[in-house]
């Protein structure tokens, strides 16, 4: 069953406009899933990821970026709070764990990925501040997503790379379709 709420790859540009800043393909009418493949496969693979995080909802989009960072991660890399806090935001979605990760973002380190993926929880919704009501802007989860994977991406290279950004665009497919082997081409 598929989570895109989406039926074609214009139908994310016309919601996020700021999509059309990071993906300079054109959108098609092609469903998400076909299109997220075909970016994969062209000059500027790294246009899917962007595609990634703007073509899942905000919950999902916070998954996969902390499943893409916990998948490069080397073993007995110590202990990323940012992305333990995503983590856990995902697992109990209550505003209090939102508010964690984004208190934990605020004062993490912009070099970690897990700073980021940290800021996508904590943009996901609710009030960016914890005084008064200012809602988070509808983009802003997918931004911190994309540039949480694409920091890790960075710290890659060669075939270590290509393996990664594969395995990230894989990720989002088998999120966003849980039966992606019948995903349309």
């Amino acid at each position: 069953m598929s989570r895109l709420r989406f039926s074609t790859a214009q139908e994310v540009f016309d919601t996020f406009p700021s999509l059309r800043k990071v993906v300079a393909t054109k959108p098609t009418t092609e469903h998400p899933l076909a299109f997220l493949k075909r970016l994969a496969q062209g000059p500027a693979p790294a246009e899917a990821i962007a595609f990634c995080a703007f073509v899942l909802p905000r919950r999902e989009a916070v998954w996969w970026a902390a499943q893409s960072l916990r998948a490069m991660q080397s073993p007995g890399t110590r202990q990323d709070d940012g992305l333990v806090a995503a983590e856990t935001w995902v697992r109990d979605p209550r505003d209090e764990t939102r508010r964690a990760a984004l208190a934990l973002a605020d004062e993490g380190d912009p070099a970690l990925a897990g700073t980021w993926v940290a800021f996508a929880a904590g943009y996901s919704g609710g009030s960016m501040v914890a005084t008064h009501a200012v809602p988070c802007p509808p983009d802003l989860t997918a931004k911190m997503a994309r540039v949480a994977v694409l920091t890790a991406l960075g710290r890659l290279s060669g075939r270590e790379h290509q393996a990664a950004l594969r395995n990230c665009i894989e990720a989002c497919i088998r999120l966003a379709d849980d039966d992606a082997s019948k995903t349309r081409s």
